[in-house]
């Protein structure tokens, strides 16, 4: 038997096969591009969207045979949300998080006194949010408004279009704006203020929790049995922290990808002032009894690809001649010490606490001497003291991090770890497995199903530990000191643009 794990995401997923020893049996994964009807608009295919989801399940499906599926779970984004039928048709597409549609209902929850808000949704207002998209549909689309029987977040909508009842989990109904962080249920304050039905919007329950069984139709197309379980899931951050086993307060994931997001896990809802002041939000974790924040930064791994795509477009091409990655070629440049240089890295919009949306980047301390490698390095430390400063912050909050688990294609480079370790002064942990997304969901499926007892148990006998790197105390001392001079780079930035 195994655990069936699916991840949705902006521009692909991936669906692996999970035995109950923690090995990946089967994997697959399928690509889709965002669509963008007009300037300001970006919206995904949702039909288009599912068909390559079921494609990535047949291809698993089709390699475990011999270890048949028993219980499926699905994470995905966020914000995205799409209407269905009651007859389980999907009616549209959904609005992304970018899209800039929603922004008059944005304005009007701004205008409430923003502690109380915060209080009640765990959230700073803004129209990344997918609430304030649905709004904009009933205001101009009032035919597809009038067809809809229910709005779903892609993780509940696989588990619908599967067969599972119309259930969301915690952390993403809080992605809506329109969720009640205390209660667990949906705002009535909020619904009426915005005019939102709720019995647009699915049910609510636990992560884990199971919403059905495949049906029967689909299940022979897919090659699952009509008997597989089907469990909700939960925001892609808080799968992610389940497949890299963080599951206790002072933990954290480091997810290193295009856009690199911290996710730090603690037990109680730290005081409103406080996180309005770092601008950070509050979830519910994928787990009972724990809450995530998420401090992130659309630069990350998209600076070292700018750099890759802008400056090395030969070393790519050779790299791939001979079957290398060139990421490992470049970062090989990389010297031991820490640069003189300090990277200021707002190359893209950037998260907490800044929210900055036409930022600019800025390298200081460049000179002839300068090597590629000590660029490529310098890049990598401006990253880092970015996510530094922010964490400070949440410690002012009383959210401290003692582990951190590196996620995401980045988490492969031992280089790149050791630099955010020294930064940092904190230990960075790598899972053998580092996409821990599909993983964390195909762990809730086995914790719904009843496979493993309890979170801990799964997550001891699925999330297994490939390298621990700690610290170097003399390279430590001296991101000390460089990491005092990075403060002065933003108000600079600031005062040139």
């Amino acid at each position: 038997m195994s655990l069936m794990g699916i991840d949705v995401g902006t521009t692909g997923c991936k669906v692996i096969a999970l035995a109950l020893d923690g090995t990946i049996l089967a994997a697959a994964q399928r690509e889709y591009n965002v669509v963008r009807p007009q300037p300001g608009w970006a919206e995904l295919d949702s039909r288009q969207v599912w068909r390559q989801i079921q494609g990535a399940i047949r291809e698993v499906t089709a390699q475990t045979r011999h270890d048949p599926v028993t219980s499926v779970c699905v994470s995905s984004m966020g914000e995205a949300m799409t209407p269905v039928s009651r007859d389980r048709e999907i009616l549209g597409n959904c609005l992304m998080g970018f899209d800039s549609r929603g922004s008059e209902t944005a304005d009007r929850l701004a205008a409430l006194e923003p502690v109380m808000f915060f209080e009640r949704s765990g959230n700073l207002v803004g129209n990344l949010y997918g609430g304030t998209k649905l709004i904009w549909l009933r205001d101009n689309a009032p035919d597809l408004w009038a067809q809809t029987y229910k709005f779903l977040g892609w993780a509940d909508l696989v588990a619908f279009l599967l067969g599972g009842e119309p259930i969301t989990d915690y952390s993403l109904a809080n992605r809506s704006l329109f969720f009640d962080l205390r209660r667990a249920d949906w705002s009535d304050e909020t619904l009426s203020l915005v005019g939102m039905p709720r019995d647009k919007l699915p049910g609510l329950a636990q992560a884990g929790t199971v919403v059905g069984h495949v049906s029967p139709a689909l299940a022979g197309a897919l090659g699952l049995s009509p008997d597989v379980t089907i469990v909700i899931g939960a925001h892609d951050q808080c799968a992610n922290a389940v497949g890299a086993g963080v599951l206790k307060p002072g933990m954290a994931v480091y997810g290193l990808g295009t856009f690199t997001c911290i996710t730090p896990t603690y037990g109680a809802i730290p005081p409103a002032g406080q996180m309005i002041a770092s601008r950070l939000n509050v979830e519910h974790h994928a787990l009972p009894g724990l809450y995530v924040s998420f401090l992130y930064n659309l630069t990350g791994g998209a600076l070292l690809k700018w750099f890759r795509d802008t400056f090395a477009p030969l070393e790519k091409a050779a790299a791939e001649a001979v079957g290398k990655d060139v990421y490992d070629v470049l970062l090989a440049e990389m010297p031991d010490e820490p640069t003189d240089l300090l990277v200021l890295p707002h190359f893209a919009p950037t998260g907490p606490p800044y929210y900055d949306e036409d930022a600019r980047g800025l390298i200081a301390g460049l000179t002839l001497e300068t090597t590629r490698g000590e660029y490529i390095k310098g890049l990598l430390e401006g990253v880092t003291y970015y996510f530094r400063d922010g964490l400070e912050r949440m410690a002012e909050a009383g959210i401290t991090i003692d582990e951190y688990r590196a996620t995401g294609g980045g988490a492969r480079s031992d280089a790149w770890l050791q630099i955010k370790a020294d930064i940092l002064n904190r230990p960075l942990v790598r899972p053998r497995i580092t996409e821990a997304g599909a993983l964390g969901a195909a762990i809730l499926a086995g914790i719904g199903a009843g496979v493993y007892a309890s979170a801990e148990e799964a997550i001891d006998s699925l999330v297994k530990i490939d390298r621990v790197f700690e610290p170097d105390p003399d390279r430590a001392r001296l991101y000390d000191e460089r990491f005092a001079k990075y403060h002065l780079l933003y108000p600079f930035c600031q005062s040139l643009y």
